[in-house]
Formats: C-alpha cells, structure tokens, sequence
C-alpha cells in the first residue's frame, strides 16, 4: 500500500520524521495510532542506561584485570622458561575464555529473547564476579604445580561463558530503552561503561604495583585484584535485579500474546491493533532462524566487530604489555600511560554518541576505521621512540580513532537485527568475531614479534583489520534516528508522538 505523498502525508514531515514512514512501510495500514508509539521516560531511561553501563563496567574490570596482570600471572602459573615463553602461555591462556564465548552468547542470547533480557544480564553479572573471586583463591604452581594452570583455566572458561551474555544483552538493553532520535547517545554510555572497567583495573593494578613492588605483587599481591571482584558482583547484580524489561521487548511479548489469542478464535482485531510485523515476527528462539534468516546481517556484524574488537583489544589490552616487554617501560609507567588514554576517551566518548545521531553511524564508523588505516603506522612509529611525549601523542591518535568507533558500535550494532531474535543474534555474531579475532589479538601479535623480530608488527595487524572494517561500513545500512526492527517509533516526548501521528493527516482539499 502506498506511503509518503501518495497515501496523503506532508512531504515536509517526511523529512522531519524518515523514522516514522520507514514504520510505515512494515505495516499492513499505514495509519499510525498514539498507542503504537512508544513514549520513553527520560529518567526511566537514564536509571537503565546507568544500571547497565555500571554492570557492564564491572565486567571488563574482571576481564581487565587478567590483561594488566598477564606478565605477572605468567610468572606465578607458568614458571617454566623463557620470559616470552612465560607471557605467551599467560595470552594463551587470556585466548582460552574466548573460544567458549560464542557458546555464551547462544546460550544467552537465546535465553535473552525468550525469558527477558533482565534476568540473563543478571545472571552473566554473577557468573563473571564468582569466576574471577575464585582466580583470586587459586594456589600457585609451587604450590599444587600443574593444577595451579588448569584451575586457571577453568575460570576462565566461566569468564568467557559469562562474557558471551553480556555486550549483546547491555546494548540490547540500552538500545531498546532509548528513544530513536538519540539512541547514539545513550548508547555511547555502555563503552563509557567498558573504559571505566578498564580504567578502574589499570589503576588497581598499577596502585598495586607501586604500593607492593614486584616481588609482592608475584608472591600474594595480585591476589587482591581478583578478590575485589566479589563485593563488586553483588553491587552490580543489585543493580541489573532492580531494572524493568525493556520497552521493545514488553511490546513483542504483548503481541506474542494477542497472536495466540487470535489463533484460539478469540479474535481477530486485537492482532490488529499492533503492529503487523510484531506478530509475524513472535519470537520463536531458534537456533535455525538466526542462521537461516539473519546470515547476512550476522555476517556484517562479524566483520564490523572483527575490526572493532582487534583495535579494541590492541590498545586497550595489549598495549601495556607492549610498552613493558618490547619497549622496556616500567609496569607501573606503560599503565600510567594507558590510564592517561582511557581517561582521555571517557570525557570525550558521551560527545561521539550524539554525533552518530545527527550524522549518522556510518560517518563516525568510517572516520574510526579510516584513522586505523592511515594513522596506525605513524601512531607506533611515534611510541617506539620511547620519550614521553612521542608515546602520548602516538596513543592519542590511536585513541582517537578508536573513540569514534566505540562510541557508535553499542548503536549500530544492535539496529542490524529485529527485536524478536536481536539479542541471540548479536551475542552470536558478536562472541564468535571476538573469539576468532579480539581475544587471540595479543597472542598473535605477540607471536609474530617472536617469529619475525619486528616491533612494528601491531600496525601492520591494525591496518589490515581497519581494511576490513572499511569494506564492512560501507555495506552497511544507516540506521541513525530510525527506529530498530522489529520495534514501533521510540520518542522522548508526547509533543513528539502527537506530531508523528499529526504528520499523516492530510491537507485539507477544497
């Protein structure tokens, strides 16, 4: 059926509001009522948005821990051989909670679409805090020998399991909370989240290392870092158990119910009342679905995510070890520098996330992956000189282009999927982009410095990945101020709902 002009509507509006006659378009009657429209909250918003970036930070500060600590947990559990045999079983075994990641994610996000995302996002909160307290009561090798390793192992498998659920079902979370129209800024919160994570574990750690020295840290002292993590876990289950299911998902599960209805032979007309698309979509959280209906976007989301999660975990994880072990910074320095960094990116990432609103997300991306490309290079060439100076210019630029695509992944991310398989299918494509090419980053960085005695190396293996993540935005649809698929128009306001429904009223003929 005809939309725009020809079924009436102000062409003017249509520019105005590109999100309501793209909904428009998915419905079998392209009059749009009040109650279709969801009219979000603000301070309901903003409590969600906190909760979630505050459980997501407490999450990578347990996943951020392991990579501050990766040279010292290479001498307490793998004290046989050479320095760099030392550092490559401890990124080995950093690797490790990767490869059950994808496994999470499925598991998650499929319990996710189903059960609700609240309940699964609390669940990974406790799972990550227990795995990462229970690093922190593992006895050494001297102690145990080979056990020590293999119960090192172990939680971290359960990291990994509990990571699996968490970025997919957080920016689900707060992707489907947000109004449209500013769905980049509120989802920039969720990586303010990740880089507070982050900072919170390099300073401990680095107080740690200049409180204890060396020989305490290696002897009992890292044991502190991981013990921190049980308090944290309680505060951040609280946190996730008081929020309420999202908007978006309260809306499937209603028309998953007046659909069935219908079936029963109550009637028809209350399947009429939602949107069309909600009840031919109803959830039916397969495995097969996500594969046989989402392949493209999945494998998009593959690929973005490649890109991202290699430059992600290359600055942000590896590069204190590079500036330790190749650079011969002292630990305490090489995290000083990274916190410097990551402060940087914190007070500027909540600007990114509008930006991506008013411009689009594929403008932001292609400038993050762009910067990679060409700046990735100089940027290394810069810290490899050593001075102070050179060193905080070259992560400044490699910081800034990192910015730009963390402050626009937890947006665009989310709006490749519908509503009805959204989380599944995120943690899916997700976790098995991480596992494959985030979390071997160090490892194999740290491998091929090994095999070909180049320190240049991490540019060269940036640069291909932003190579990728170039071709990947480009295929990509903007999906800025848009609503997410799967889901009615989002708005902030009933002024704004009033005038979405306004927009379709025809001009008056005489």
């Amino acid at each position: 059926m005809a939309v725009g002009a020809e079924a009436g509507l102000d062409p003017e509006a249509q520019k105005r509001h590109p999100n309501l006659f793209r909904a428009l378009k998915r419905r079998r009657n392209p009059k749009l009522r009040r109650s279709d429209i969801t009219v979000t909250d603000e301070r309901v918003v903003k409590r969600a948005v906190k909760a979630a970036a505050l459980g997501n930070a407490m999450e990578w500060f347990d996943f951020g821990i392991y990579s501050y600590l990766a040279v010292t947990i290479g001498k307490v559990f793998f004290p046989g051989g050479s320095d760099t045999t030392q550092l490559l079983s401890s990124f080995a075994t950093f690797a490790v909670a990767f490869l059950v990641r994808p496994i999470g994610g499925t598991v998650f996000g499929t319990l996710g679409d189903r059960l609700g995302r609240k309940k699964v996002l609390a669940t990974t909160m406790m799972l990550m805090a227990a795995g990462t307290f229970c690093i922190g009561l593992i006895p050494s090798y001297q102690s145990i020998g080979l056990w020590a390793p293999v119960l090192l192992i172990f939680f971290r498998l359960v990291q990994g399991f509990s990571t699996g659920g968490e970025y997919g079902g957080a920016s689900t979370f707060i992707a489907e909370y947000a109004p449209d129209k500013k769905r980049g800024y509120y989802g920039s919160f969720l990586e303010f989240g990740t880089l507070a994570g982050y900072v919170g574990a390099a300073g401990l750690v680095a107080v740690l290392n200049a409180w204890l020295g060396s020989a305490a840290m290696e002897d009992w002292g890292w044991r502190l870092a991981y013990l921190v993590a049980g308090p944290l876990g309680i505060v951040g289950l609280y946190l996730r158990l008081k929020l309420d299911e999202t908007p978006a998902f309260q809306k499937l599960e209603a028309a998953k119910t007046h659909a069935q209805a219908a079936t029963a032979g109550e009637t028809r007309a209350q399947e009429e009342a939602e949107f069309a698309h909600l009840s031919e979509n109803a959830p039916q959280k397969t495995l097969g679905r996500i594969f046989s209906e989402q392949w493209r976007a999945l494998i998009l989301c593959i690929a973005l995510v490649g890109a991202y999660n290699t430059t992600h975990y290359m600055l942000l994880s590896y590069m204190p070890t590079y500036l330790t072990d190749e650079l011969h910074y002292d630990d305490t320095h090489g995290l000083l520098i990274l916190l410097g960094t990551m402060v940087a990116l914190m007070l500027i990432i909540t600007r990114v996330g509008p930006l991506s609103d008013r411009y689009g997300r594929k403008p932001l991306l292609m400038t993050g992956m762009t910067g990679f490309l060409v700046l990735s290079t100089p940027a290394f060439l810069l810290v490899k000189q050593g001075s102070l100076p050179a060193v905080i210019a070259g992560m400044g630029m490699l910081g800034l282009s990192l910015v730009c695509l963390l402050g626009t992944m937890s947006a665009a991310l989310p709006a490749l999927f519908p509503t009805d398989v959204r989380y599944g299918s995120l943690s899916i494509g997700y976790n098995i982009s991480a596992s494959l090419f985030g979390g071997t980053t160090p490892l194999v960085i740290t491998a091929l410095i090994g095999a070909t005695g180049t320190d240049m190396i991490p540019a060269y293996y940036t640069t291909a990945a932003a190579l990728v993540g170039l071709i990947a935005v480009a295929c990509m649809k903007e999906t800025a101020r848009q609503p997410l698929a799967g889901s009615p128009p989002a708005v902030a306001t009933k002024e704004e709902a009033a005038e979405l429904v306004q927009a379709q009223a025809p001009e008056p003929k005489f």
